[in-house]
């Protein structure tokens, strides 16, 4: 099994595509080649225009094979977007192996379980995180492979995405000849590359601000406990300063990368910055603290709009850890502060961290989700789909149903002993 593998965001506002090698004797990949693209055909993440899918990709992937010298066939996918929601969920069995030793299969029951959950026809499961486990009256254990007990339960953390969001995605990699190993959750793969062990033990908040979207994770105990997504981003903070200057919406990104602030507090009431005009038309002078007075508003709503998802929650009060910011859109002067105040949590900005090679290229946040994906492969091989990604579909699509069949199998067996207890 080759030890390269390719990671790829697929964002509301772009793709980006990472290779690295995780095959280093150390644990540490090492980024190899980096690849981006405008993401075209896609709004907040899911596909509107196919064929304007599919170049994205393919463009974000070659650059990245060109860098790295490395062809690739098959990639692990981040998904995310407003349309994509989580709900946390619970399986309970009956441990049954020699000297009720928990065995990975009473686990894997145990998670199948949990996954038995009503959900609406037009939604599916996507993804399914062990939180943590109790075997009998013992709670918190992360691992119960190899301890002994009679009952088994797992909390599980389960993101739901509408039916054709996962599909149309797989389509479009596979019309560029790409393979999914996997699918990761954005706002999950955010966490795991700017969060060290600490940070995920006594809670944080992690917010991942997007093009598009505003993706809100809360970790805690080691575990993921909590995701949403927000239907505003930074491209918001860009509409509003073209609509509020009169610009086009390219000066207006251009300006609030440059001389943007989401603080006013901060900005010095003389500084001017000017306003490139359109051709054969002088420019303007505008002031600094007139972008500011753009700019602040909506960053507060965002925060706003997060803090709301944390004290919905029933993790409020536990961030013991407080805020991790980050995502392209919170590279703006002034978004820590900002953020402090609307979370009433200390905040600091999040760099992914935990690969090499190419560090001086990635180390943004911008690039956190791409580097959490690699560093998850990192620590749970992918699948080898070196014979294609139809069959590799097919193969994974069999194992469920098989894993589904004799979850079925053991609780009618269940309900048997507990209707007809002397039937054998």
């Amino acid at each position: 099994m080759t030890s390269t593998v390719c990671a790829l965001d697929i964002g509301t506002s772009k793709i980006c595509a990472l290779i690295a090698d995780t095959g280093f004797s150390d644990g540490v990949p090492r980024v190899l080649g980096i690849g981006t693209a405008p993401a075209e055909g896609l709004r907040r993440g899911v596909v509107v225009d196919l064929d304007r899918t599919v170049r994205s990709i393919a463009q974000a992937v070659t650059d990245a094979e060109l860098m790295a010298q490395v062809k690739v066939d098959a990639v692990i996918c981040s998904i995310g977007g407003d349309q994509v929601k989580s709900i946390n969920s619970r399986g309970v069995v009956a441990v049954h192996g020699a000297q009720q030793e928990v065995t990975p299969a009473d686990v894997e029951r145990a998670i199948q379980a949990a996954r038995a959950v009503l959900l609406p026809t037009d939604r599916e499961i996507i993804h399914c995180l062990p939180v943590s486990f109790t075997m009998d009256d013992q709670s918190g254990i992360k691992d119960p492979v190899g301890m002994t007990g009679r009952r088994l339960e797992v909390e599980v953390h389960l993101v739901t995405g509408a039916v054709n969001t996962a599909s149309n995605i797989t389509r479009a990699l596979e019309l560029a000849d790409l393979g999914v190993q996997d699918l990761i959750l954005q706002s999950v793969a955010s966490g795991w590359a700017v969060l060290d062990k600490d940070e995920m033990e006594m809670g944080t908040l992690v917010i991942d601000v997007g093009g598009m979207t505003t993706d809100v994770a809360i970790f805690l105990e080691g575990s993921i406990r909590h995701t949403s997504s927000l239907p505003v981003g930074g491209r918001n903070v860009t509409n509003d300063l073209a609509i509020g200057l009169r610009i086009g919406a390219e000066v207006a990104e251009e300006l609030k990368r440059m001389y943007g602030s989401s603080c006013l507090d901060m900005v010095p009431p003389d500084e001017i910055c000017k306003i490139p005009g359109p051709p054969g038309r002088p420019g303007q002078d505008v002031a600094r603290t007139l972008l500011a007075e753009i700019i602040e508003p909506r960053m507060e709503e965002i925060f706003t709009l997060a803090k709301r998802e944390l004290d919905l929650s029933p993790y409020r009060g536990q961030m013991g850890s407080g805020c991790v910011i980050t995502g392209g859109a919170v590279m703006i002067e002034g978004c820590t502060r900002t953020a402090e105040r609307a979370l009433d949590l200390p905040v600091k900005l999040g760099y992914p961290r935990g690969v090499g090679g190419l560090t001086d290229l990635i180390a943004q946040p911008s690039y956190a989700t791409a580097v959490g994906v690699i560093r998850h492969a990192a620590q749970e091989p992918p699948q080898d789909v070196s014979h294609g990604p139809l069959l590799s579909r097919v193969r994974h699509r069999l194992s469920d149903f098989l894993r589904e069949y004799m979850w079925t199998i053991e609780r009618r067996k269940s309900w048997s002993l507990i209707w007809y207890p002397n039937m054998r």
